[in-house]
């Protein structure tokens, strides 16, 4: 015990003494860690001063309204820190509480508190993030196992804090979700908290940035509210959401057959980030980059470049809208198998479109399964292939490193899909640009600039003896036209 005592005092001197004088001094005024106590050091102080400040407001509060001494209830915590997320909050609060390995007490401690937030903010690595979140969602800290409905509910919060400056949410949410719980679970009542972890990490590894990012900014700015801290409406925190927003097209009649915001979401938290990088992400800006918690982002912008429902169907009509534009796109693939067997797939290309008889993409390129499954198959580069025109090679959209068997095989009239092996009839297929502003504009330009081509083929000049033998002539005369008079007659 005494060897333990001595080790932790030559640490504080290494750390924050630099006179040996004032070492000592300090080191025989410490408290000693008791296990009986309720608090672990009552001279502790935190080397984080919005944290220091924070618990302090906190304890106040616990005093006085759960006559809490010396600690932070969890009323308190709730209430002051996440009155629009109680759930998050209380699973917060216990797991500070059981990771201070005081799961019987009632109440954080401040020392207890401010050492435990700290850890949480320190965090960096996105796989030791992830799985912290995972833990604090887990259905009991005694066991390490996760339920669906707990999974549900970090999936919940998750799109919460993505999308919460949305201002309706979307109606197929639990649709979407449950069709992620359903593929990790597989009908299994639990599972053991490594899987549930990995299975995210390769599905959905960026799940919880939201929800931490927004954790973060709470702990590190309620503070400066004053002790009302965030209790109220108009005090509460909003972290701009970085989901990116759908450019809806004014002329569809139908706007809910376009690309449900928690398919957005769902792509945005799978997909890498080339698909989903802000507007400002120009190299002036990266200075600002570095600063996220203290920003707020612009999300990026999905333009809608092509869709079977309003410009017909056709590997010609797809190439027509989506042939020049230089920036990422997601194609989404809704078919039906005929049996009331309704599914949507995904190809994520992170290149320009080409037709080509060989095998293209880069290593950003994602072939995936929204519904009724949600999975990504692969993600490699030379999995993507589009034909429709080069003899001696099969015609037609293809997506799968396997030439033979590939996963998603479009035929070249773009009206049914095999998706491993299975024949579905395609009911539409959308095409978003997920690139910035300027790959949609050059585009848009060089369509202009074939459309002027176009009309200069058009109107052809003639001089008086070419139209003497132009064929035109001999049709306006068999129509009744016997003679034309030109400028030059």
């Amino acid at each position: 015990m005494g060897n333990h005592s001595t080790r932790h005092n030559d640490k504080l001197e290494q750390k924050h003494i630099h006179s040996a004088t004032t070492t000592n001094n300090k080191v025989s005024k410490s408290i000693s860690r008791s296990t009986s106590s309720n608090e672990i050091e009552q001279n502790f102080t935190t080397h984080f001063l919005p944290i220091d400040k924070l618990s302090k407001i906190l304890a106040e509060h616990s005093e006085y309204e759960d006559s809490v001494h010396h600690g932070i209830s969890e009323n308190v915590f709730v209430k002051y820190l996440f009155p629009h997320y109680p759930q998050l909050g209380s699973r917060l609060f216990k797991y500070l509480l059981a990771s201070s390995q005081k799961v019987s007490s009632k109440y954080l401690g401040t020392s207890t508190f401010k050492q435990e937030v700290e850890k949480l903010l320190s965090l960096m690595n996105d796989q030791i993030i992830l799985d912290t979140y995972v833990k604090i969602y887990c259905h009991s800290y005694e066991n390490s196992n996760m339920t669906p409905e707990t999974l549900k509910e970090l999936l919940m919060i998750s799109y919460q804090s993505a999308t919460e400056s949305e201002p309706n949410t979307c109606p197929y949410i639990l649709e979407t979700i449950n069709t992620v719980i359903t593929s990790c679970f597989h009908g299994k009542e639990n599972l053991s908290i490594c899987y549930v972890s990995n299975w995210l990490s390769q599905h959905c590894p960026r799940v919880v940035s939201g929800v931490h990012k927004a954790i973060v900014h709470i702990f590190t700015i309620a503070y400066r509210y004053g002790k009302k801290l965030l209790s109220t409406g108009e005090l509460q925190l909003r972290v701009e959401s970085v989901t990116p927003v759908l450019e809806k097209a004014v002329f569809f009649d139908k706007p809910e057959n376009l690309l449900p915001l928690s398919h957005v979401w769902l792509l945005s938290i799978s997909l890498p980030l080339t698909y989903i990088q802000t507007e400002d992400s120009s190299p002036e800006n990266n200075m600002a980059k570095t600063l996220p918690i203290s920003r707020s982002p612009c999300p990026s912008h999905w333009t809608l470049l092509y869709s079977s429902d309003e410009h017909g169907t056709g590997a010609n009509r797809f190439l027509h809208h989506v042939l020049g534009y230089r920036g990422p796109t997601i194609v989404i693939i809704k078919g039906d198998n005929g049996s009331n067997g309704h599914a949507t797939y995904c190809i994520c290309n992170a290149v320009e479109w080409r037709e080509s008889h060989l095998y293209w993409g880069d290593a950003d390129s994602v072939i995936l399964e929204l519904y009724p499954t949600y999975k990504i198959f692969q993600k490699k580069s030379k999995i993507l292939y589009l034909n429709t025109g080069i003899r001696g090679y099969p015609y037609g959209l293809r997506a799968g490193d396997d030439p033979r068997n590939p996963i998603i095989n479009i035929d070249q009239s773009f009206h049914s899909i095999n998706f491993e092996g299975a024949p579905h009839r395609i009911t539409s297929i959308e095409v978003w640009g997920c690139g910035d502003r300027k790959s949609r504009e050059r585009q848009l330009e060089v369509k202009k600039w074939q459309l002027q081509e176009v009309e200069k083929q058009r109107v052809v000049k003639l001089s008086p003896n070419d139209w003497l033998d132009h064929p035109d002539r001999y049709l306006l005369e068999l129509a009744g036209r016997q003679s034309y008079n030109n400028a030059s007659s």
